[in-house]
C-alpha cells in the first residue's frame, strides 16, 4: 500500500518512545507526527538518546487533533481516561486507530468503575474495538479501524493459558496466574515506587486481588483467574507462571504438543521444552512458552515470557496494525531477543 504516514501521540512515554524505535525499522512506516504534551518543545533524541540517528530533528509537540486527522495510522500512548476522550475525535479521520491504553479492551463498560475507577463515556466504541492479539483474533483484526492493544500482563497469561482453556485441557475456573513485571511497565512518570533505590534489591507483589489487568486476562482467556502481580527488578520483561487443574488425564508431552499445535504458525511464539527466560525476549516481539503436568500435586504449570514494552505493548500494538492494514505481520519486528 505504498508509505504509511504515522501519528502517535503521547510519543514522549515509554510506550511511544518504543513505537518510535519499533517504527524506524518498519519498511513502510513514516513517522511524521509526534506528541507528548509533558515534553513539547523537547527534542526526542535529548530525551531518547537512542534514536538519534533515527529522528535527529524530531521534537515532541502539544497535541491537536486535526495534526494527525488524515493519516493511515495513528497510536494513542495515552492514560487510560485521556485515550478514552480523544479517541472520539480521531476514529475514522485516520485510517487505523491503536490505542496502548485500557480504554477499549473491555467489552463491558460497567467494568470501568470497578477496575479502573471511571465511568466510560465513549460506550459506542468500545462494539467497535477489535482485540489486538494476533495470535487469537487475527481475522477480526483484518481491516480493523479502532484496535485495543492488550495489556502487558494480558499478553503473557493469554499466550499461555488460552490454547489449554480452549482444547479442554484444564479447567476454566481457580486458576493462579502469578506475574512479575520489570519496572517500565508502570510508565515514565516519577513515583516512588519506581525509584532505584526503591526497585533495587526489592520483589514485591502488588494488586492484591484487585489488579485491573485481572477482567481482561478473564475475558480473553474466558476463565476465572486470581491474578497476583510482581515488580521485578529489571527494566524490561514479564515472566508468567499460570497454574490450573487438569480438566481430563494430560502429561506435560501432551501439553506440549497442545501449545505447539496452537502455535505452529506463528512467526513470534516459542514453544520450548526448557523455562522461558525474560532476558532471551528482550527487545524482541517474541514470546516462550512451556508447560508441565506435576503428578505429584495434580497441577498445570505453564509460563510465557514477553518483553512487556516490546510484545505486551508497542510490538503487539504494531503487529496488530500490520495486520489490520494488510502489511506483512513481521515487518518491523524481530522474533530474536538480545542477549547476553
Amino acid at each position: 500500500m505504498g508509505t504509511v504516514t504515522v501519528g502517535i501521540v503521547g510519543a514522549s512515554g515509554y510506550t511511544g518512545a518504543e513505537l518510535l524505535r519499533l517504527a524506524a525499522a518498519h519498511p513502510d512506516l513514516e513517522v511524521v507526527y509526534a506528541s507528548g504534551d509533558s515534553q513539547a518543545g523537547e527534542r526526542a533524541e535529548a530525551l531518547y538518546p537512542n534514536l538519534t540517528l533515527a529522528y535527529p530533528g524530531l521534537v515532541f509537540q502539544s497535541f491537536e487533533a486535526e495534526e494527525v486527522a488524515g493519516l493511515d495510522l495513528v497510536f494513542l500512548g495515552l492514560p487510560h481516561e485521556a485515550s478514552m476522550a480523544v479517541a472520539p475525535s480521531l476514529y475514522r479521520r485516520v485510517g487505523c486507530l491503536v490505542d496502548l491504553s485500557a480504554a477499549f479492551r473491555l467489552k463491558d463498560p460497567a467494568l470501568y468503575p470497578m477496575w479502573y475507577g471511571f465511568e466510560h463515556t465513549a460506550t459506542s466504541l468500545l462494539e467497535e474495538a477489535v482485540y489486538g492479539l494476533p495470535e487469537l483474533h487475527r481475522e477480526e483484526l483484518k481491516g480493523a479501524r479502532l484496535i485495543a492493544t492488550p495489556g502487558c500482563y494480558v499478553t503473557a497469561a493469554a499466550i499461555a493459558l488460552t490454547p489449554l482453556v480452549r482444547s479442554g485441557l484444564i479447567e476454566a475456573s481457580g486458576i493462579i496466574v502469578d506475574a512479575a513485571s520489570g519496572v517500565t511497565g508502570s510508565g515514565r512518570g516519577l513515583k516512588h515506587t519506581s525509584l532505584f533505590a526503591t526497585v533495587d534489591e526489592d520483589f514485591v507483589a502488588y494488586g492484591l486481588l484487585d489488579h485491573r489487568h485481572t477482567p481482561e486476562i478473564e475475558q480473553v482467556t474466558r476463565a476465572q483467574v486470581l491474578f497476583t502481580p510482581h515488580l521485578a527488578p529489571m527494566n524490561r520483561g514479564i515472566l508468567a507462571t499460570c497454574y490450573a487443574r487438569p480438566a481430563t488425564s494430560v502429561t506435560t508431552e501432551e501439553l506440549l504438543a497442545a501449545l505447539a499445535r496452537a502455535y505452529e504458525s506463528e512467526p513470534f511464539v516459542a514453544v520450548r521444552a526448557a523455562a522461558p527466560s525474560t532476558k532471551a525476549t528482550l527487545g524482541s516481539n517474541a514470546a516462550h512458552v512451556t508447560a508441565r503436568f506435576d503428578p505429584r500435586t495434580g497441577y498445570v504449570v505453564v509460563l510465557c515470557a514477553i518483553d512487556n514494552l516490546a510484545k505486551g505493548a508497542s510490538g503487539g500494538a504494531i503487529q496488530a496494525a500490520n495486520v489490520a492494514l494488510g502489511l506483512p505481520e513481521t515487518a518491523g519486528l524481530s522474533s530474536v531477543g538480545v542477549l547476553p
